[in-house]
């Protein structure tokens, strides 16, 4: 038991992998569909004004 390795901060390690792979991916999702959604929110934004 004493030779063994401490396993405590594996768990924390992994949630903090997880939590650095989901912001990777929604900062790309972001700068790949951000384009578009601005484009469409211009033209919704246009379209109500002339009304």
């Amino acid at each position: 038991m004493l030779f063994l390795p401490s396993e405590k901060g594996q768990g924390l390690v992994e949630y903090a992998l997880i939590l650095v792979l989901v912001a990777i991916v929604v900062i790309a999702a972001l700068m790949l569909l951000g384009p578009m959604i601005g484009n469409t929110f211009s033209a919704v934004n246009s379209s109500l004004s002339g009304l």
